[in-house]
């Protein structure tokens, strides 16, 4: 089985980038929705702060690759020849991946900074935060993901595409990715 991982900042497109999956008709697991189910079994509403205290509390009581241990379960149930994990976010994740495929390819979605600020405020999400500051709960939020080896789950990505141009870019230079049709290490847009 082939799997793909998505992994970058809160806002950089890894959603987006799933989304082509299932257009392609690729099996999505969602990292998120793990910690998401988690928080609803323990009666707790689907904040931010509620969200980053389930997956650091799953992390601190199972492990640091507890979250994608239970993705493992998701992924194997879809029968699938390739499946996307998206939401990766420590390497140890990523190494857990790579152990439990005959292929796993980790592709980094990237977009500056000030993209990203522009597209969480537009978003809505329930777990970006409702703080009156939205950069504060961003680098908050940052700064809580970079703690569990988000950079390091980054520098170990085979593939980074940039997520800055337009959504059609983005789009086709995503599906190349998956179709195994990348040339280099990098795409821009």
């Amino acid at each position: 089985m082939k799997i793909v991982g998505f992994v970058g900042m809160p806002g950089s497109g890894k959603s987006a980038a799933a989304g082509v999956a299932r257009e392609m008709n690729i099996p999505v697991v969602v990292m998120g929705d793990v910690i998401r189910e988690e928080a609803a079994r323990r009666g707790l509403p689907p904040t931010d702060r509620n969200l980053g205290a389930v997956g650091n509390d799953l992390r601190s009581k199972e492990g640091p690759d507890a979250i994608a241990t239970r993705c493992l379960a998701k992924i194997r149930a879809t029968g699938a020849s390739v499946v996307v994990v998206e939401g990766i976010r420590s390497r140890s994740e990523v190494e857990l991946f790579r152990e439990s495929s005959d292929d796993f390819l980790l592709i980094e979605v990237y977009v500056p900074d000030e993209v990203r600020l522009a597209r969480i405020a537009s978003r809505g999400r329930s777990d970006d935060g409702n703080d009156r500051d939205l950069a504060k709960a961003v680098a908050d939020r940052d700064a809580r993901e970079l703690s569990w080896g988000m950079g390091e789950a980054i520098r170990a990505a085979d593939l980074r595409i940039e997520n800055s141009g337009s959504v059609d870019e983005f789009r086709g230079r995503v599906m190349e990715a998956l179709e195994g049709k990348s040339k280099g290490s990098e795409f821009r847009s």
